[in-house]
């Protein structure tokens, strides 16, 4: 069993690995939400409503903390930076963090190149998350999805410099590739990963 903090628990991909846990895990889950009221925990989970800007509340979230799992929106940059700080702070280690697939112009013609950064400023702030992270020694991964969609789990990984594989991924895919970044803190580890849903 392993101590996890979802960062981000009411969105989407929050609340699908959450769910993924709680069916395939015995982890304790510490869902992490400035609208944590929402939430209706079972006894594998605590709340903790609070702010990622704040360090009081990052630092009540994130101590005895075995891995921390991040899907955020908004300015990104200045979420990693506090989550990494507060990482440093509590001595935690292993950070999964979702980011977009096209922050490093990896996006191929037959998917459309205007997905990419040099096309699409609205991904400066998930390569401004990127960068902050990779900079760190921290036992991270970033995830790069494609275009969220509802299905099976179904999926292949692209790593760091590789052409993007697919346009779309299904949410469970990545719930799944959560799962097994949570269970083995060596896979991927220190790596940026794209994953897709093969078309």
């Amino acid at each position: 069993m392993k101590n996890v903090l979802i960062i981000g628990a009411t969105g989407t991909l929050g609340s699908a690995v959450r769910q993924k846990l709680l069916k395939e895990s015995n982890h304790h889950l510490t869902l992490f939400a400035r609208s944590a009221d929402q939430l209706d925990p079972n006894p594998q989970e605590q709340i903790i409503a609070g702010n990622v800007m704040n360090d009081a509340d990052l630092d009540s979230a994130v101590k005895n903390q075995d891995a921390i799992f991040v899907a955020l929106s908004g300015p990104l940059g200045v979420y990693a930076e506090k989550i990494i700080a507060a990482m440093k702070r509590q001595k935690v280690a292993r950070l999964i963090f979702i980011t977009s697939m096209g922050i490093y112009n990896e996006i191929p013609n037959f998917i459309g190149v205007g997905g990419n950064l040099e096309y699409n400023p609205v991904l400066r702030p998930y390569r401004d998350a990127a960068d902050e992270i990779e900079a760190t020694d921290l036992d991270y991964t970033i995830i790069r999805p494609g275009k969220f969609m509802r299905g099976p789990v179904d999926y292949e990984i692209t790593h760091k410099g590789e052409p993007f594989g697919g346009k779309y991924v299904t949410i469970s895919s990545i719930a799944d590739l959560v799962l097994k970044l949570i269970a083995n803190e060596h896979l991927y580890c220190q790596e940026s990963v794209g994953i897709n849903t093969p078309a």
